[in-house]
């Protein structure tokens, strides 16, 4: 009997990077690209790593994606019904939504008082985590790279005795003074 694992795997590769694309929405990564909607220009969770971060071990939600995608795309063809719309076929349900129907279906499930709610919100920080933070990547490395989301944060290699100082002040000024006890490598005393 032929496996469906490689289908089950496109789904869920599909519908994860639609909703982390949903989350942080991007550029699509070619013209027809139908995991991510293009609702942005320049990269997005998709491609800041959010489908590697979540299949990392270490995340801890990796066993259960198969699940998450089962109940999003169940959650996808509800919503579907009740706002009229038809679904294509030849993609996972979630991913078959326009993006303004699949941002009214987070906000659905992340809402108060919805029973799934800390399942979806727990996705959507990893989502977030993948962008803001190359959490999947060693810091240097992902810099380096030109992880998207540490480029848009303007974070820069550290100095050449491999620690970080910041010529400028993150909010435009100095918030405090030094300790006067503060080492020179700026740990406290």
């Amino acid at each position: 009997m032929p496996s469906d694992a490689p289908v089950e795997e496109e789904i869920r590769k599909m519908t994860i990077e639609a909703f982390a694309d949903t989350i942080v929405p991007g550029e699509k990564r070619w013209p027809g690209d139908r995991a991510v909607a293009g609702a942005s220009a320049g990269p997005g969770a998709v491609a800041a790593g959010a489908l590697e971060l979540l299949e990392w071990s270490a995340t801890g939600v990796v066993d259960g994606l198969d699940e998450l995608t089962r109940m999003l795309n169940d959650q996808a063809r509800a919503h579907a019904g009740w706002r009229g719309l038809s679904l294509d076929p030849a993609v996972p349900p979630f991913v078959a939504l326009p993006f303004g129907e699949r941002t009214a279906l987070i906000q659905a499930l992340i809402s108060p008082g919805h029973p799934e709610k800390d399942v979806w919100v727990s996705l959507a920080l990893f989502s977030n985590m993948a962008f803001d933070t190359g959490a999947h990547m060693n810091t240097l490395d992902a810099i380096a790279e030109g992880h998207p989301g540490i480029k848009a944060l303007g974070l820069f290699m550290p100095d050449a005795d491999g620690l970080w100082r910041f010529p400028r002040y993150g909010y435009g000024r100095q918030l405090a003074e030094l300790h006067p006890h503060t080492t020179p490598s700026g740990s406290p005393a």
